[in-house]
């Protein structure tokens, strides 16, 4: 058997200096062997993650690194961090505008960096989007930009934790524009990204599929709404005519308790709070953001700066822990699944 190359380390983009971001990726970093965590570089000042480690009382040893690869030769014995210097000096809570384009330019380093396969994916903290809109960042959030980045015009947005996986039909819109723009196409498009990514990305050889209904009760045979009928469950029938096992409208109050959710691998949600209300109750510590649908992978803490607790020392990196984990399963996956794809063409070409 050919011995397989090391996986390339991840990128982690420091997020906006004002947020909590710094604090918990020095702390996954301080948890690296307990945690097992895969080898990773963040895009950050070190002066401000040097600043935030002594006002958290954190001892975080820090090495600026030139390039992605001396990732591994530093990680077991400091934080390797590819430098990019801030505008101003950050203020816990406080997110200062002169420090936007820095902000930006580390999500664009890191995906540069993935693109060029210096690193295996990007796992994204936190931004505060209203701080970036001055710089000319004009995205939702951090899904379409990546996307944009890569070309992509449909992202998906999935997320995962232990107990459960939802991926969205909608995104970041209005209740009312999630309903009205709902389409039959679109729940085609978004479940048969899912269904390749969970092949692909996370192993599943016959990924299941829950579609949840759109009203009460999956519209209660029109009794409580026509979409389900005419647009939910048509979208249903043309993927299981593609080979996609798929079912539904499901009732969406019965369908993410323990025993529901032991029958299908992920659940497509018709709008944001729809998938990730019982995500996060059920587990708000280890949900991960993922945006499917891209040419590389990107994974993300499933919560925002928390201005609140900002320059505290109290952040839990739970979460990004999560990530980072997360992360490195699916550079795993897919790079198993994309070699077996070689070497399959390469036997039928013989």
């Amino acid at each position: 058997m050919a011995i397989q190359a090391p996986l390339p380390p991840l990128a982690l983009s420091m997020g906006e200096p004002a947020g909590i971001g710094a604090e918990i990726a020095l702390k996954a970093w301080l948890q690296r062997d307990g945690a097992e965590l895969p080898p990773f570089f963040i895009i950050a000042d070190p002066d401000h993650l040097a600043e935030e480690a002594a006002r958290s009382g954190l001892s975080v040893a820090l090495q600026a690194i030139a390039s992605p690869v001396e990732t591994s030769a530093v990680f077991a014995k400091a934080l390797p961090v590819l430098p990019l210097r801030l505008a101003a000096r950050p203020l816990p809570g406080k997110p200062d505008a002169a420090n936007a384009p820095m902000t930006i330019a580390a999500i664009e380093r890191a995906v540069g960096l993935v693109q060029a396969g210096e690193a295996g994916a990007i796992v994204t903290n936190p931004i505060h989007k209203a701080a970036l809109y001055g710089a000319g960042f004009k995205y939702p959030g951090h899904t379409e930009f990546i996307a944009a980045l890569c070309g992509v015009q449909h992202p998906v947005m999935m997320l995962a934790a232990p107990a459960l996986r939802v991926v969205l039909v909608s995104i970041h819109v209005s209740l009312r524009q999630a309903i009205d723009s709902l389409s039959s196409e679109a729940i085609r498009r978004v479940s048969e990204i899912a269904d390749s990514a969970l092949r692909r990305d996370f192993g599943i050889a016959k990924p299941r599929l829950a579609v949840a209904g759109l009203n009460p009760h999956a519209g209660e045979a029109g009794a409580m709404g026509r979409e389900d009928a005419e647009i939910v469950a048509p979208a249903v029938k043309t993927l299981q005519a593609a080979g996609i096992d798929a079912f539904g409208p499901l009732p969406p109050d019965t369908m993410f308790h323990a025993e529901a959710r032991k029958h299908y691998d992920a659940a497509i949600c018709m709008y944001h709070d729809q998938g990730l209300i019982p995500l996060k109750t059920l587990d708000f510590e280890r949900g991960v953001n993922v945006t499917l649908g891209l040419p590389i992978l990107r994974a993300s803490p499933d919560h925002g700066t928390a201005f609140d607790i900002a320059g505290k020392g109290i952040a839990s990196p739970g979460s990004l822990i999560a990530a980072l984990h997360l992360a490195a399963e699916m550079v795993q996956h897919r790079a198993a699944f994309d070699r077996a794809a070689s070497n399959r063409a390469a036997f039928d070409a013989s």
